[in-house]
Parts: structure tokens; sequence; C-alpha cells
């Protein structure tokens, strides 16, 4: 099944190759006449794929840097998060160029090449990992490697949503891996970032929207992705961004809720809340470019609406008996044995 672009869990590709050595027997590799013809092309110095290998894949980029790594150090940042299964790290900046592939190598040596980004930063053994034939750093390194890589607020809490919508961490993990880290070039802006980050988020979009709401429009913090149900226990709907107090839904609405479909499911949705006495809005792909546009948007939206007191709403955050809370993240990580392993390192 085709991966959907807005899912932020993703898998590794099927037909993956691991750049091979000079070998004169051809058993592991090609020979040195082989990859002097078009058959091959070169990774990096000494590492070989054939020459159909297609580089443009981003798991192939980081498989093919990554194999430089030999007797210490690991892929960290975006591709270490990418390789682990966090769809948004897709390593390209805004723009579309691509991001080169961060390293880490502790006091090992190994040379700059042009799409690579090699630290020589302290690597201890417990945070790297064999991860499906490449070294990695855990999780909680990567994630803090590529917050403090661009010295941006908002991207830094985006970088932590999207890794926390990937099931990877939580931000509370963070939090506390981050507490040991006090001494660290950045760390004042990734705990700014914590401070701001949900696990709640689905998308790089709703993330932005969320900080323009927060921090361009100085609005209580909202509920993300929390279902709303009418007081006979139907949904009405799970918007992106909720202000409970005020009654009022928030959404981004990207490039895909323009099909026609989603567009009449869109409708419908928007006229359930507004039939509730809930207060709508919608961001679209391009007006977060002009944040304090978009702020007073909202704004302007939230003064309409209705701010009634619980007794005299047509709506609730209360689920019925057929929707039972889900497991939090941390629950989840818990269960399945990471959370240990995502604190102590």
């Amino acid at each position: 099944m085709a991966q959907h672009p807005w899912d932020p869990v993703c898998t590794r590709p099927d037909g993956l190759v691991r750049p091979s050595r000079i070998d004169t027997s051809a058993r592991t590799g090609p020979t040195r006449g082989l990859v002097q013809g078009h058959g091959f092309r070169r990774t990096s110095r000494g590492l070989y794929v054939a020459s159909d290998v297609d580089s443009s894949i981003v798991e192939q980029r980081i498989l093919e840097q990554g194999a430089r790594l030999r007797k210490y150090g690991a892929v960290t940042g975006w591709a270490c998060l990418r390789w682990r299964g966090a769809q948004f790290f897709d390593g390209t900046a805004p723009g579309g160029t691509q991001l080169p592939v961060p390293l880490v190598v502790g006091a090992a040596k190994l040379r700059a090449v042009p799409g690579v980004l090699v630290s020589q930063e302290q690597l201890a053994p417990s945070e790297r990992e064999w991860v499906a034939g490449l070294w990695c750093t855990t999780t909680q390194r990567a994630l803090f490697d590529e917050m403090r890589r661009h010295g941006q607020l908002r991207q830094a809490v985006v970088d932590m949503d999207m890794a926390a919508a990937a099931r990877l961490i939580s931000v509370d993990l963070m939090r506390s891996y981050v507490g040991h880290r006090s001494a660290w070039t950045g760390v004042p802006l990734v705990r700014q970032a914590l401070r701001l980050a949900t696990n709640e988020s689905r998308s790089p979009q709703e993330s932005r929207m969320r900080l323009t709401w927060l921090l361009d429009a100085g609005l209580p913090a909202p509920v993300c992705n929390r279902p709303v149900f009418d007081l006979s226990g139907q949904l009405l709907g799970v918007p992106d961004l909720f202000d409970e107090e005020a009654g009022l839904v928030g959404e981004y609405d990207g490039a895909d809720h323009r099909e026609s479909t989603r567009h009449r499911s869109d409708v419908a949705r928007q006229q359930r809340f507004r039939d509730h006495g809930l207060e709508y809005f919608a961001i679209v792909a391009g007006d977060l470019r002009d944040r304090s546009a978009a702020a007073q948007r909202m704004l302007n939206t939230r003064a309409r609406a209705k701010f009634l007191p619980p007794e005299s709403r047509a709506w609730t955050l209360t689920r019925p008996v057929w929707s039972p809370e889900p497991e939090s993240l941390d629950e989840q990580l818990l269960r399945l044995g990471l959370a240990a392993d995502l604190t102590h390192r």
C-alpha cells in the first residue's frame, strides 16, 4: 500500500542497496575493472553501488553516507529520525534543496564530503545503536541534534512534534533527556521549544498553525486532535486545534483538502460544528507566510465565539462509552518497553 503523504509514520522502502568495497574475487563487491565502467557509481571514497540504484530515495541517500562509518560514529539528526520511521524528516530544506546527511563521529576522523555534515561532538557508546543495517544515534540524541542544528525556535518545536507524531519519543521523555545535557550548545533553545511542543500534532503545518496561535496571536494553549462530540455521544469531528473556553475550531486545510470528495466532507463537518454553537476558522496553504494576518484572523474569529459555560454547550470533549480514552504516547512507549531506554540514555 502506498504511503499517505500526511501519515507521520513511514516505513523504509524495499530494495535499498548498501554500498560495497572493491573485491578482486567479486564475491562481496565489484572488481576494480567493473567500477571503471558505466555499471557502477561511487557513493564515497572506496564505496560503490550499481548505476541504476536510485540515489533520490532519501533512505538510499542515508544508507550510502552512513555506510562510510567504520570504526565509530552514527547517523544522527533528521536522517536518523527518518531511518527510524518519521515521515516528515524528509531531508529537504525550505525550497526543496537537499540537506546533508548528518554524521556524529566523536573523536574519530571522517573526511567531510559534499552531501554529508560531520560533527565531532562527543558520542557515548550508549547513544549509538545498530538499526536495520546502519549505525544510528538513539532517538533522543538524534532529535536533540536536529533541534539544535538550525537554531530556529519554531522549527525546533516542529521537530519535536513530528518525532512524537511518529511515536518515537514523547515531550516528557525528551525533557528528561535534555535535563542531563545542560552544558551542551543549544540547550536553552531546545528547552524553550519543549515548553511549546505537544504529542498530539499530526503534521508540520498543524504545528506551525498552533505556534501562530500561541506566539503571534498570544492566545491560550489549545488542545489538538481531540474528538468533539454532541451531547448524545455522536462524533462531530476531530479538530486540528480546539479552544475549549471559547468554543472555537481551527483547521489546517492542505492541498489534499481541495479534492472534491474531501472538500465536501470538510464542508459537512464545518456545518456540524456551527450547528452545535462552535465558531470555525481554516488556515490554507500559504496563509502562514503572513503570520500577523493569520493571527489577526484567529483573534477576529475568537471574538465572534460564544464562550458558553459548560451547562449551556451543545458539545463536549467527554468521550461516550463507545469511545474509550486511547493510550497516551507515554503509555504506549512504556508498554512497548521503550520509555526506560529513552529516559536513561
